[in-house]
């Protein structure tokens, strides 16, 4: 058997584009699922119900996607360690493509009835399986490319793909959201889904170019992959796994703000749908230029005071988006938009991929960060259909939803907070015992 040749050379510019241009095209399709929940499904997929409890139904078939992210994160976690990183970014995305073209093709409940919504499901669930292993394999990545003082910076451009996928998605759907209802709801929706085709086609393209990490083909080199790197995970870094847990689910605020603030400001305030899916597009755009500066402030000062400051922000900046879309305030929907989720998000998710990654080994890095993240992701998940039911009918109990948030936050900020920095150690010391300083050594 021939030998595993050495280690390429590490390549942080490419493997970052292809972490962002792939991340944009996979959250592409997870987003126009989530904007179509809050828009049209209640009336296409559950008509029989009462207005609030269609909505209800069809955010929860957004939340069902959070329930397959772990699963795959399990899954694609260890074949990511087992067998390579590139080959999960290309699975991915195939993935999600799939499932994403498949739904823009399901005829509707008046069609074929109750089979509509379950398969529906099972169409979500599949675009969740994909999901789980996506970020994860796009920011170790890029992290195992990059040089040890940028580690956060190259990271970032995964979230930076990642709010690029949503202003995408919301772009597709402006034009789609001011047909008139009935082309809407007949074949309006389908529009963005059935542009997954060519989603599938460009991030298959640019991720296959892309190099194998040298941390990898050197742990290949040298026999040292993990045989299980799921059970060695859990057997050797259970505490760094529930740190990423928790602290995860800080996402709450992206499906709370991009899922359910929508569905709130068009449902039940009846605010104009084309203007509250410009507010995405506005902080999204926002987020795309300021995240890599995030990224390399990170580098600077620390994962942790950065993305402590995103988790207080948005904690407070929530109270005043939520007023503002009850208040019907146009212009302070727009500035609160900005701010919660342009600024406070952006924080936290330019420095988190390298925060969580830098906690674990080469061996099991991808393992930890898949599944960490997506458990505290499914929490994310449901926090649409909590915050719709915590607001009751008529949604007017907006500071209950407010307060949930700000709990979530409390919860990630606990987390952080107590956790280690990892961000002047070594890459290839990552997730082992610090070592002792010289200096403490000649104190003793």
């Amino acid at each position: 058997m021939t030998a595993p040749q050495a280690a390429p050379p590490a390549q942080p510019r490419k493997a970052a584009l292809a972490a962002w241009i792939g991340s944009a095209l996979e959250y592409y399709d997870f987003f126009i699922y989530g904007t179509a929940a809050a828009l049209v499904f209640n009336k296409l997929f559950f008509p029989g119900s009462e207005p609030a409890t269609g909505t209800l139904l069809a955010l929860a078939t957004f939340g069902a996607g959070y329930l397959a992210r772990p699963l795959g994160a399990f899954v694609l976690g260890h074949l990511g360690d087992r067998f390579g990183r590139k080959r999960i970014l290309v699975s991915t995305v195939l993935l999600m493509g799939v499932a994403t073209f498949a739904v823009g093709c399901l005829p509707t409940y008046a069609t074929i009835g109750v089979a509509a919504p379950i398969i529906l499901v099972l169409l979500r669930l599949l675009q969740g399986f994909s999901a789980g292993g996506e970020q994860a394999g796009a920011s170790s990545t890029s992290l195992e490319h990059a040089p040890p003082h940028r580690r956060a910076y190259f990271t970032s451009f995964t979230l930076g793909g990642t709010q690029f996928g949503q202003v995408l998605a919301t772009a597709i759907f402006l034009p789609v959201a001011a047909l008139p209802e009935e082309d809407l709801l007949s074949w309006g929706w389908r529009l963005p889904f059935w542009l997954s085709a060519v989603v599938v086609v460009a991030g298959l393209l640019i991720r296959r170019t892309l190099d194998e990490t040298p941390v990898f083909r050197e742990q290949e080199r040298r026999a040292e992959t993990a045989k299980a790197p799921v059970k060695e995970l859990l057997r050797e870094h259970p505490g760094a796994v529930i740190r990423v847990v928790l602290a995860a689910t800080i996402a709450t605020v992206s499906t709370i703000f991009t899922v359910y603030a929508l569905s709130y400001a068009v449902n039940d305030v009846g605010l104009s749908r084309t203007a509250m899916l410009w507010v995405g597009v506005v902080a999204n755009l926002v987020a795309i230029v300021v995240i890599p500066f995030f990224g390399l402030l990170g580098d600077r000062i620390g994962r942790k005071p950065v993305f402590l400051a995103g988790s207080i922000g948005m904690a407070v900046t929530m109270v005043g988006y939520l007023y503002a879309i009850s208040a019907g305030s146009y212009a302070w929907i727009f500035v609160f938009g900005v701010l919660v989720f342009g600024l406070g998000n952006s924080a936290t998710g330019g420095v988190w991929p390298a925060f969580y990654g830098e906690m674990f080994p080469a061996r099991v890095r991808l393992s930890g960060v898949a599944i960490g993240t997506q458990i505290g992701f499914a929490v994310a998940g449901f926090a649409p259909s909590i915050a719709a039911a915590l607001a009751g009918d008529d949604g007017s109990n907006w500071p209950a939803v407010a307060g949930f948030v700000a709990v979530v936050c409390l919860i990630n900020i606990i987390a952080v907070a107590t956790g280690r920095d990892y961000y002047r150690t070594p890459t290839e010391d990552l997730g082992k015992q610090p070592v002792p300083r010289p200096h403490a050594e000649a104190a003793a």
